[in-house]
């Protein structure tokens, strides 16, 4: 029986759309920005699918260097190439540089500032909660998956174990943890 088409969904139109694109996505982030990279790029603009942005923010994650860094020039290069890869990377990197280096003129100077370390601390519990809150909105896409949401469960928590209470370095885990989640879902696809 044929596959039923899938319509093909909206993409960047130019190098400039991905390099403004990216530009504000950057600027909206403070710290964790998977949920707002989440919103932007699956919700909002729809250039990905939740599926496609739980694969490629997986492979973002295993990369060396940031995460989103890793997926902008993954969804860069998807639509344009190599071009497209680096319109991405400067759009992520250019403006938040500047502003990166003015913010860290000015902390120099309030740094000691009780004020100042309670709003970092306060911005640190909003973080975690919008993690939260992102991966409860794509949880749904895990019935999807070819382990099952019950096995992705369980790998969660065996590496939240690994690495929050147990303090195995990441590089293990990974390759333990991500080594028999490929295999096994490798197996259950070649079935």
């Amino acid at each position: 029986m044929p596959k039923p088409a899938v319509a093909p969904h909206p993409q960047p139109s130019s190098l400039a759309d991905l390099f403004i694109s990216f530009t504000l996505l950057a600027l909206q982030g403070f710290g964790g920005v998977l949920a707002i990279v989440q919103r932007e790029l699956v919700e909002k603009k729809r250039w990905l699918t939740k599926e496609e942005f739980i694969e490629d923010w997986a492979v973002a994650q295993i990369m060396p260097g940031p995460n989103v860094v890793n997926l902008s020039m993954m969804i860069g290069s998807r639509y344009f190439g190599l071009p497209g890869a680096l319109a991405a990377l400067a759009g992520m990197l250019s403006l938040p540089l500047l502003i990166v280096l003015l913010v860290a003129l000015l902390y120099a100077q309030v740094a000691t500032h009780p004020g100042v370390a309670g709003a970092l601390r306060g911005m640190s519990a909003v973080t975690a909660g919008m993690i939260i809150a992102t991966a409860l909105k794509l949880a749904p896409a895990l019935n999807r998956n070819p382990l099952g949401w019950r096995s992705c469960l369980v790998f969660s928590a065996l590496c939240f174990v690994s690495i929050g209470w147990l303090r195995i370095p990441l590089v293990y885990v990974l390759i333990s943890l991500g080594g028999a989640a490929c295999y096994l879902a490798y197996r259950k696809l070649d079935a």
